[in-house]
């Protein structure tokens, strides 16, 4: 097979398809939406079968744990996105919202406009979640989407990839708005990242070494992130029970996702909480690595924590744990080693959670919650198209107004210059 031809075809295809969506009505884009769950619900067996078989071969192929976590596709998880396609069908129609028109000098009127971004190149590993996550965003926002999944995934992505076309067509929209690359050839990448006139912007998802390729080749603009290196912090005035809770859900909830908790920032005035949240984590098979100060309170810390733990993004049972004096030590530790994804602060003081909001420059910033909460879902965008931890155009959970530009429009009655 000819790579670069057969992708060339499927972004001059998706091009055509953005002009159809781009021009559709709301009703016609949620009614793709709901008939895209209709069919998956009506696939569910296949679908998990077609999983089940990637992650046999994920198994075979000696696939680490944290991989094979993002690689499974459970009921559960089809119940979320088949949920997810409902919210994302009532969120409002982001595409033609006008804002901010105003009276100028001139007697003109001058506002701007929301429209789609076109097509949307997504590059991802692993998790075929993906697959209709991002359609779902793209699609609603007017946007034709290429997806180009791992090909640890390529069976369960190719049947999510026959759901969505069955939906498109029978809300009487073109199937090439979402299309999947059927095949795993890495020259495949390459060549969307090579297409600036059919493809508008790529959003790679995945690993380090994905990131950093797709950020060096790519010739069309790209949201991304490297890392998730997130972290807690306990505050001197921080509620113990509250902390223990916040900081044993952030690390052991799901090992490998970027929103999970990577280092732990204990104030020295709560150091005493430190000896039963060590237990609890080891209890729960985290290997805990601790700076000095907190292997003498909590000497069960039998593993020291070395430079290289504090830029880390283990992605699996290993957190690593620094003591610090105050907000000011935590925040400056997170602006050196952090990754700009989430941190979150424990703490009954009002004042020092508003410094730590304002000043973390990161793309979620929370107060007295676990970091696992950083997604798309649960921020009630129905889904994300990743997480953005730059600071151009979008940032943190990219959902539906990530996916969109803005025109000026500008109204008059014979205006002209003078």
């Amino acid at each position: 097979m000819d790579i670069q031809a057969a992708m060339t075809e499927m972004g001059r295809s998706a091009r055509a398809a953005a002009r159809v969506l781009a021009s559709s009505s709301v009703e016609r884009r949620n009614e793709a939406l709901l008939q895209i769950r209709a069919a998956i619900a009506a696939d569910r067996d296949a679908i998990l079968a077609a999983n089940e078989r990637d992650l046999e071969q994920g198994r075979e192929s000696g696939l680490e744990a944290a991989l094979l976590d993002r690689l499974a596709l459970t009921p559960a998880q089809l119940d979320v996105l088949e949920e997810g396609l409902s919210q994302v069908a009532a969120l409002p129609d982001p595409i033609g919202a006008v804002s901010d028109m105003r009276k100028m000098p001139s007697g003109i009127d001058v506002g701007t406009m929301r429209v789609p971004l076109g097509v949307i190149g997504m590059i991802y590993e692993s998790r075929p979640n993906v697959t209709i996550e991002a359609a779902s965003l793209c699609l609603k926002a007017g946007n034709a989407v290429i997806l180009r999944g791992g090909s640890e995934a390529i069976h369960c992505n190719k049947r999510l990839g026959d759901s969505l076309a069955a939906g498109l067509s029978a809300a009487g929209l073109p199937v090439e708005a979402a299309q999947v690359v059927p095949v795993v050839d890495r020259a495949a990448v390459g060549a969307l990242l090579t297409m600036p006139a059919y493809i508008d912007m790529v959003v790679p998802r995945g690993g380090k070494g994905l990131i950093e390729r797709v950020a060096a080749e790519s010739k069309v603009p790209v949201l991304a992130h490297l890392d998730g290196i997130c972290h807690v912090y306990v505050d001197a005035d921080a509620d113990r029970d509250k902390a223990h809770r916040i900081a044993f859900n952030a690390k052991t909830q799901r090992y490998g996702t970027c929103n999970t908790m990577e280092t732990l920032l204990v104030a020295r005035a709560q150091a005493e909480m430190l000896p039963g949240l060590v237990t609890a984590l080891q209890a729960e098979g985290v290997e805990v690595r601790g700076c000095e100060a907190c292997r003498q309170v909590a000497p069960d810390i039998t593993v020291d924590a070395i430079e290289a733990d504090w830029s880390t993004e283990y992605l699996a049972p290993i957190l690593s744990v620094k003591m610090v004096d105050d907000v000011d030590e935590a925040m400056s530790h997170i602006a050196r080693y952090g990754s700009n994804h989430t941190e979150s602060i424990v703490t009954e003081n009002a004042r020092t959670a508003e410094r730590f909001l304002r000043e973390v420059d990161s793309g979620s910033v929370m107060h007295n919650v676990s970091t696992r909460f950083a997604d798309g879902f649960e921020y009630g965008l129905g889904a994300e198209i990743g997480i953005s931890t730059g600071k151009l155009h979008a940032r943190g959970p990219v959902g539906l107004e990530g996916l969109t530009s803005r025109k000026y429009i500008v109204k008059g009655d014979g205006h002209t210059r003078q």
